[in-house]
């Protein structure tokens, strides 16, 4: 996701909920959201997310706090 940001490796996004966060990362980066979720919205079973550390299970209502740190996790495969 880094060639999505310039080759940033940390953005600051506003937003109390997952899916606020990645509403506003697909604003500054156009196709972020396509890249996170499905054409009805959900996220793609292959992301997980982490908020301050912890996978959460609730998906885009999430909560996210004024100083969390989000990461997206693609699932990785290998043989």
């Amino acid at each position: 996701m880094q060639k999505m940001t310039g080759g940033r490796t940390q953005v600051e996004i506003e937003g109390h909920s997952v899916g606020q966060v990645i509403d506003q990362l697909d604003e500054t980066f156009p196709g972020f959201r396509v890249r996170l979720c499905t054409a009805d919205g959900q996220l793609k079973p292959d992301i997980a997310v982490a908020v301050d550390g912890e996978v959460v299970v609730d998906g885009l209502r999430a909560a996210v706090g004024p100083h969390s740190e989000v990461h997206f996790l693609p699932a990785l495969s290998g043989g």
